[in-house]
């Protein structure tokens, strides 16, 4: 695994950055950007589909023909077939349109469903891309401050996974949620 680049404790929980291949991670999770419709893409979510083999793709079919099309914000958890993750957590981001969409809400929103599905299931380390900047357009500074403040705020409201790393591709957006995390407020502060 690649060392962690920066690091946060939050209660008894870490919150992790590394510039890397999340497909190659070995966590009990990895998140995947994916689409509504769960059958792989560009980005992320073909890396995924293509590292983690055909099982993915039958969980993510059976998925979809019960529930329709995932809706943004929410999250649901394949095998991770050929993956050093055990899981795959899938999650819609919202494409951005301008900022007055309800992107943020629908980001964090993301991010809140992927902790609550790894609690729900045990899981105690989970890694996360960059959601929604890639093919989606969300501005990376943006995204970064939304994703680990929500990732921090659910840690330390329920203490649970105990570690949570963002595996960022390239050197711009990791310096981006590095600039974010040096930025972030603590979660035990009350806001003035």
């Amino acid at each position: 695994m690649t060392p962690a680049t920066a690091s946060r404790r939050i209660r008894d929980c870490v919150l992790e950055l590394s510039q890397g291949d999340i497909t190659r991670m070995a966590a009990d999770a990895i998140v995947n950007a994916a689409n509504s419709s769960l059958m792989g893409g560009g980005g992320v979510d073909g890396a995924i589909h293509r590292a983690g083999g055909p099982a993915i793709l039958d969980d993510c079919r059976r998925i979809i023909a019960r529930i329709g099309a995932l809706p943004t914000g929410q999250a649901v958890a394949t095998t991770g077939g050929r993956l050093p993750a055990r899981r795959v957590i899938h999650t819609v981001g919202p494409v951005w349109r301008g900022g007055g969409a309800g992107e943020p809400e629908l980001l964090a929103a993301c991010y809140r469903s992927c902790l609550r599905l790894a609690a729900d299931e045990g899981l105690d380390t989970v890694a996360f891309p960059s959601i929604s900047t890639g093919a989606f357009g969300y501005p990376v500074a943006a995204a970064a401050a939304i994703a680990l403040q929500t990732v921090a705020q659910c840690l330390h409201a329920n203490g649970r996974p105990r570690r949570v790393r963002f595996v960022l591709f390239d050197r711009a957006t990791h310096d981006a949620y590095r600039n974010a995390l040096d930025r972030l407020p603590d979660p035990t502060a009350d806001p003035a």
